[in-house]
């Protein structure tokens, strides 16, 4: 009778380290669809003062091979970033979110003064655009305006010291853990059939916006 062979089992090799994660310094650009091209040129550049920097045409979509004939244009921001745009060639614009308020989904650009600030707004409104502000979000202050393709665009000036900041920055961690375990009960309280509205937030940074039902 043979005797049995004995095979040795060869240790499993641990997966390679990822790589760090890269540098991530800036935002490059970000892109929104256009209804016309010169009427978003004219809004950028002559109104909010971003020179166009750049344009690329062409009849398909590189990333996807996709047959769709576009130009694509983008507006340089002083740091060397841009909000770029296409134009697809049909006059249309995007639709709007059909489950998102308007006021959610914006692009805010920073200015450097309150002053700054203030005198933009004279300007859009000298150029018939609708402004809503300035706002005061106590870290920071707002104006709020819409481009020609129902992009909500926001001008803020920092009021806030890097000294305030960082300290915010402190306890940002613990209060997003407190408000996802508490979503996370609220979703368990909604699948057992427990009526339920939308999850308020543990603490109200904003009191001064809060309805005096007492009727002072």
């Amino acid at each position: 009778m043979a005797a049995a062979t004995k095979t040795t089992k060869t240790p499993a090799r641990e997966p390679a380290p990822l790589p760090a994660p890269a540098p991530i310094h800036q935002l490059h650009h970000y892109a929104y669809r256009a209804r016309d091209a010169e009427e978003t040129r004219h809004f950028y550049e002559d109104i909010l003062g971003l020179p166009m920097y750049h344009i690329i045409q062409s009849d398909h979509v590189p990333s996807t091979g996709e047959y769709c004939p576009y130009t694509h244009f983008f507006f340089r921001l002083q740091d060397g970033s841009f909000i770029a745009f296409f134009d697809l060639g049909d006059d249309e614009a995007a639709l709007p979110s059909p489950n998102t308020p308007a006021w959610v989904n914006h692009v805010a650009f920073r200015v450097d003064t309150v002053a700054e600030l203030e005198a933009m707004k004279g300007r859009l409104q000298a150029h018939g655009v609708k402004v809503l502000g300035v706002t005061d979000h106590h870290i920071f202050k707002s104006i709020y305006f819409f481009d020609p393709n129902g992009v909500r665009l926001e001008l803020c000036a920092q009021v806030a010291s890097e000294f305030e900041m960082l300290e915010q920055s402190k306890t940002a961690h613990a209060r997003l853990n407190e408000w996802t375990a508490r979503k996370e009960q609220w979703r368990k309280d909604r699948a057992a059939g427990q009526p339920s509205s939308a999850l308020k937030p543990q603490q109200n940074d904003r009191p001064e916006y809060v309805p005096d039902h007492a009727g002072k």
